[in-house]
């Protein structure tokens, strides 16, 4: 692996961390400031809608300039929208409205995810070969789900009655800060700083994309045809069809888990988020595993997807902490089996036919629509006041299904053209465009 490929895994692991603690410490001042239930999802939703409403433009613009510069450029986005949560309760505005200012800033994070996102993955197409694809992917997808725990064990630990007080005493916060939510967000925005300095060592890889269009109208349909391609390539389609459920799940689930542990189990909110990082250590786990799976075997892990929606429907059952970590440790560990072979691929057939920028937004597209898709359902079902138990069944039931179809739409697929195999692990990019 290449020096620069490190130093991207890095930046991006300081960036999650900030998002992943954001989150958290955005659902407390929810809490302070005494919004219902259903808003966290939702703000979630908004942050999620970033990416579809940019998508068209986003894969343009991570493949007009370097890679590198995107990132950093990108990122200060996120700290606008962190500094806008940290002021919102500066300026004497009624509950109701701070809340609106939330949302805001926690959408503008999305913004800056959106398009940090394409450059993000686009760069490491660009790093490394079709055949380091998947360990690129098992490393970067590993030291994500890592930052993941890391940004929400920190957003718990930071508004944790005894952390929250510790700081709050320290003089140079206290003369910045009034609210335990204020000296977290202080704190995550510090994270924030030290992603985009490393975003500023990142090496240029010198690929260079033709001159991308300008005229909004252009991009949307340019974009319409990206979304086409990737839809009608047979295995892109399979792809792009168990990362966008995957995705959708995932965001979903990360809030189950927090109503799950408050209802089921009891748990205080910062209590809650360490449910979320054990989950997520099995991710990690299962990345890892994943490495050793070669880009040509990647479809052969479907069947994990179908195990994980089944075992989703073990948490209603569990009670005892051993019993709920060791639940949470195998729904996560065959998640990131399952999701870094698929993740890869994608990644692989998006840059041979489209390119790294243009692919990405696709795949955002695709799996931020199913998050607003997922996380509206899941806030519906909330406001009806179905049972946290009742909504987990209703979830795993349909993650199970869904794989269970994906698999035999590719079956379908392969008895129609036994060929499909070789075109994985195809080098170069843009072939559909060339066409």
């Amino acid at each position: 692996m290449k020096k620069g490929f490190y130093l991207v895994m890095i930046a991006q692991a300081f960036s999650s961390v900030a998002d992943n603690a954001l989150l958290i410490a955005a659902i407390a001042l929810i809490a302070d400031l005494q919004g219902p239930d259903w808003m966290a999802p939702m703000m979630k939703w908004w942050f999620a809608l970033a990416y579809v409403a940019l998508a068209a433009f986003v894969g343009a613009f991570a493949d007009a300039f370097p890679k590198g510069r995107v990132m950093f450029i990108t990122n200060a986005i996120k700290v606008g929208g962190c500094l806008l949560m940290f002021y919102c309760q500066s300026f004497g505005l009624a509950n109701h409205e701070q809340l609106f200012l939330v949302f805001c800033a926690y959408t503008l994070v999305g913004i800056g995810a959106a398009a940090y996102s394409p450059a993000k993955y686009g760069i490491v197409t660009e790093m490394l070969p079709p055949e380091l694809l998947v360990k690129g992917n098992s490393w970067i997808e590993g030291l994500t789900v890592l930052s993941i725990i890391a940004g929400t064990v920190l957003g718990g630990v930071l508004i944790s009655p005894a952390v929250s007080q510790a700081l709050l005493a320290q003089p140079w916060i206290n003369s910045l800060v009034q609210t335990r939510t204020e000296a977290a967000i202080l704190c995550i925005g510090v994270v924030y700083l030290v992603a985009a300095a490393t975003n500023l060592l990142i090496p240029s890889t010198h690929v260079r994309y033709p001159k991308q269009h300008r005229n909004p109208i252009t991009l949307i349909s340019d974009f319409g045809g990206y979304v086409r391609i990737l839809w009608h390539d047979k295995i892109g389609q399979i792809s792009l069809a168990v990362t966008t459920l995957f995705w959708g799940a995932g965001a979903t689930l990360q809030f189950i888990v927090i109503e799950w542990g408050a209802r089921h189990l009891g748990y205080r909110l910062d209590q809650a988020s360490v449910l979320m990082g054990v989950a997520a250590i099995g991710t990690v786990g299962g990345s890892i595993l994943a490495g050793r799976v070669p880009l040509k075997r990647a479809l052969s892990v479907l069947p994990v997807g179908v195990i994980m929606g089944f075992a989703v429907m073990l948490m209603p059952i569990v009670h005892e902490r051993w019993a709920v970590y060791s639940v949470l440790l195998i729904i996560g560990g065959l998640s990131g089996f399952f999701v870094v072979p698929m993740n890869a691929l994608l990644q692989h057939r998006g840059h041979v036919l489209l390119s790294a920028g243009h692919s990405i937004a696709v795949q955002n597209f695709n799996e931020q629509l199913n998050i607003l898709l997922m996380l509206a359902l899941y806030s519906l079902m909330l406001w009806l006041n179905l049972p946290i138990n009742v909504i987990i069944i209703i979830f795993g039931l349909l993650v199970a299904s869904l794989m269970l179809l994906f698999i035999y739409w590719n079956r379908c697929n392969h008895r129609a053209d036994p060929r499909l195999e070789s075109t994985i692990g195809q080098h170069g990019h843009g072939q559909a465009l060339r066409h």
